[in-house]
């Protein structure tokens, strides 16, 4: 009798132990991913003032990409598709977004690089990801992205992909949402 419940004992504490791993598997994964660069994921914080010396030898192609979460209520673009960037030198590029509704709502903006390895050498400085933006009914504006890219970026990278994908905050929006337009 002892035995068997020693070993029923070890098999919830086991399971018990698989739970917890499993729950904070998640939040390990993205400290990971923010400290690595894996992913493509990039820092949700503006970076200091970069002054490093520009290399003027070699240009990376940077791409901007944008779209909107589950067919969200935006309009949203980048101003150019793509330009042509020195490592070490800051760059000003817009984005686009205008709400679509008739009523205020909150958006965020998740950023993301490709390849996930230049995602550690992609600095932003000033960014409309850092915060939640909030929009009028059918108001529309160009919002910036200050950047750099470090000139330790890997040789073998010549291209570098921004990508913004653009949510409404449901719950904020809701909350100034005329009942009407919930339904």
């Amino acid at each position: 009798m002892s035995a068997t419940r020693t070993m029923v004992l070890k098999l919830v504490a086991l399971t018990a132990a698989m739970f917890g791993f499993g729950f904070l598997l998640v939040p390990l994964y993205e400290v990971f991913c923010d400290i690595t660069g894996l992913g493509g994921r990039t820092s949700n914080e503006a970076v200091a003032e970069v002054t490093i010396a520009p290399d003027t030898d070699r240009l990376v192609r940077v791409e901007f990409m944008a779209s909107v979460n589950s067919n969200g209520p935006w309009e949203f673009r980048p101003e150019v598709s793509s330009m042509m960037v020195h490592p070490g030198q800051m760059y000003t590029t817009t984005y686009w977004a205008r709400n679509m509704r008739e009523f205020d709502i909150v958006g965020h903006a998740v950023p993301s690089v490709a390849p996930g390895t230049a995602a550690r050498y992609f600095n932003k400085t000033e960014c409309f990801c850092f915060t939640e933006q909030k929009f009028e009914g059918l108001e529309g504006r160009d919002m910036p992205v200050v950047f750099i890219i470090d000139p330790d970026l890997p040789a073998h990278v010549q291209t570098v992909t921004l990508s913004y994908t653009f949510f409404d905050r449901a719950g904020v929006a809701s909350a100034a949402a005329p009942p009407s337009a919930l339904q």
